[in-house]
């Protein structure tokens, strides 16, 4: 029988447009438009699904076309999606506008209908069955504080482990109260230097930070450069190998949290579940959407062919 996985967090609409030519500012430059339904959660969430995982989802929802297009999605990737819908709200929205070279030149995040899911929701018989039947429940910081809060100390009484994507450096503090009862963090170098208040020049100065604060393992993504993992007894890291024909990285730090965490409740160490991560981004950034719509635990399998051994820093 799959594992089951239980998600909350974000689940909306993504917009990127991208400039053709040089970016000439305050006045009209042509481009193009794409959308298409993201959010951490709901991208792992949809990633872990085509893994072969039972995964159900709760977020908020508007009662609009546009949260019919996520759910749509949902239900294309197999996940199990049991949305709050607030019929006179508009489902959450992020709109970027990208430089030719993909470069971000301005956003606009109108995320306030996840302020109405506060932690009184999790007290829904439903939701108190989902953690209940969940092997592994996975939040992002997309939603408020208190529900954060309330989700950790959900997942400490249901005795399951924890995960949480930290989405931005301005939304990853409200993690910070909860960060001792996170088992595993999905995060960037940006969004860490957020939480340490610093940039510290050495992979392991990173992880000591990170567990000065409470936190009780995590992943740390770099751009280019090593990627590194730590639980509470090891530290890892990894070389992501070069992947030819990018076609877009908007997704990748998702799939990479869908991969480790895919290995971990397998019951792999630390060290292989890393691999199977940067499998994952690597399939995904060469797709044109946030989760590649072919991923399978058979492609994983091929990609993990060229991914290298992760090594061990303690």
């Amino acid at each position: 029988m799959a594992k089951k996985i239980l998600v909350l967090g974000g689940a909306h609409i993504d917009r990127r447009g991208r400039i053709f030519g040089e970016t000439a500012p305050g006045s009209s430059n042509p481009g193009a438009w794409f959308e298409e339904p993201g959010g951490g959660g709901f991208n792992a969430a949809r990633n872990l699904a085509r893994l072969g995982f039972d995964v159900r989802m709760i977020s908020p929802r508007g009662g609009d076309a546009l949260g019919e297009a996520v759910g749509e999605a949902a239900r294309q990737a197999g996940v199990d999606d049991r949305p709050f819908v607030f019929l006179d709200r508009k489902t959450p929205s992020y709109t970027a506008i990208l430089e030719n070279d993909g470069n971000l030149v301005i956003a606009l995040a109108d995320m306030e209908l996840y302020r109405l899911f506060g932690p009184r929701r999790l007290a829904i018989r439903s939701v108190r069955d989902a953690f209940k039947e969940a092997d592994l429940i996975l939040c992002d910081a997309n939603l408020p504080t208190e529900t954060l809060k309330a989700i950790a100390s959900r997942a400490g009484e249901s005795g399951k482990p924890l995960a949480a994507i930290a989405i931005s450096p301005a939304k990853v503090v409200r993690l910070n109260a909860c960060l001792g009862t996170i088992d595993y963090l999905f995060l960037n170098e940006a969004e860490a230097a957020t939480l340490i208040e610093e940039r510290p020049e050495h992979a392991l100065q990173w992880v000591d930070r990170l567990r000065a604060l409470g936190l009780r393992g995590g992943v740390i993504t770099r751009g280019q450069r090593a990627v590194v993992a730590f639980s509470e007894s090891e530290i890892v890291s990894l070389q992501p190998p070069t992947v030819e024909d990018i076609a877009d990285v908007t997704g990748a730090g998702d799939s990479l949290a869908a991969g480790v965490l895919s290995g971990l409740i397998a019951g792999l160490n630390l060290a292989e579940a890393l691999r199977h991560g940067v499998a994952a981004a690597a399939i995904t950034v060469q797709s044109p959407f946030a989760t590649a719509e072919n991923l399978s635990p058979n492609l994983l399998k091929t990609m993990l062919a060229l991914v290298p051994k992760a090594e061990m820093l303690s």
